[in-house]
């Protein structure tokens, strides 16, 4: 039963075995995912949704890896989706702000996948540094920094745009 939670939950319901590019399909994986949560409990619900994420993604990380010797297998895509929805944040704390519906941000959420993909896929400084580490904390950890460094990016991209056209 453990292992079946640990498969399901680190996979993303299985998104994680979709080929090629297993953590770009948990990114746009967790678009949909977001945008449910933030209309079924608003911005409060999806804020909680992210920490709770990251604890059952470790350990569903921890419980699949036990064992082996790849820390960090590409099928395992719960730490894309921790990743992306911090990556949204700005864009959901937005439009709570403004009392707008999310989906209008459009550009907003095209922004963070993409940031929050680069940062991922090119590792750079502290990112890199957690995704060597070679456990479970790893696996999660070089994501949430690749989706902080992207929501920075986002909301200063928000600011550049609202404060010049806006």
């Amino acid at each position: 039963m453990k292992d079946a939670w640990a498969k399901i939950t680190a996979t993303v319901f299985y998104v994680g075995y979709l080929k090629p590019a297993p953590g770009t399909w948990g990114s746009l994986a967790a678009l949909p995912m977001a945008w449910l949560i933030y209309t079924l409990g608003g911005l409060w619900l999806f804020v909680l949704a992210i920490p709770a994420a990251y604890i059952k993604g470790y350990y569903a990380t921890l419980w699949m890896t036990q064992g082996q010797d790849n820390h960090d297998p590409s099928e395992i895509v719960i730490d894309e989706v921790v990743g992306q929805w911090i990556a949204l944040l700005p864009v959901f704390v937005g439009a709570a702000h403004a009392g707008v519906d999310v989906l209008a941000l459009w550009p907003g959420w095209v922004a963070a996948f993409v940031l929050f993909r680069l940062f991922d896929i090119t590792k750079p400084g502290p990112v890199g540094w957690a995704d060597r580490k070679d456990n479970a904390t790893g696996v999660m950890l070089d994501d949430v920094i690749a989706g902080v460094l992207a929501a920075i990016c986002v909301g200063a991209l928000a600011g550049l745009f609202h404060g010049a056209v806006g």
